[in-house]
């Protein structure tokens, strides 16, 4: 196994969270990083839906309205990235948090990430949503572990 971090990605969802709690179980005292994903410029995509949706110009987007609610979801994210850490540390990782833009998906994001930073191990939180999930992957997770570079650790979400 790699020296490099346990890498988990956070989005304070309950799979998240019991991602970072199974991590740290398995891994303390390692080191960690608790990343969030998020997707910048998505405040402008909003801004722009309704031009988008009827190919008809409805006025000038409101760029500073699009701009307040970006930063606010940076913000967001930064708050999430912090509740990641903690949760880590309280496990008993050495933990640090990281905000990334995402590049193209969540998953190619995480798989940079991997890469970049030598992870020992990638650990994501999956969602159940009935029967036939039981026998598949949410997206991110199935191309988490399709290519990532390094052992992957999938966590379902706490009954």
């Amino acid at each position: 196994m790699s020296s490099g971090p346990v890498l988990i990605g956070f989005d304070g969802g309950p799979a998240s969270q019991r991602a970072v709690h199974e991590a740290a179980t398995l891994f303390a005292p390692r080191r960690a990083l608790a990343v969030v994903v998020w997707e910048a410029g998505q405040a402008f995509d909003l801004t722009l839906l309704p031009t988008r949706a009827f190919d008809v110009p409805l006025g000038s987007p409101d760029l500073r309205t699009a701009v307040e609610l970006d930063k606010a979801m940076y913000e967001e994210a930064q708050r999430l990235a912090r509740w990641g850490v903690q949760l880590a540390i309280d496990g008993g990782l050495e933990a640090e948090g990281l905000v990334v833009a995402d590049d193209l998906t969540v998953a190619d994001t995480l798989m940079r990430l991997a890469k970049e930073r030598d992870a020992a191990v990638v650990v994501v939180g999956t969602h159940r949503h009935g029967r036939l999930a039981e026998l598949l992957l949410g997206s991110t997770a199935r191309s988490v572990i399709e290519r990532a570079p390094c052992p992957v650790l999938v966590v379902r979400a706490g009954e």
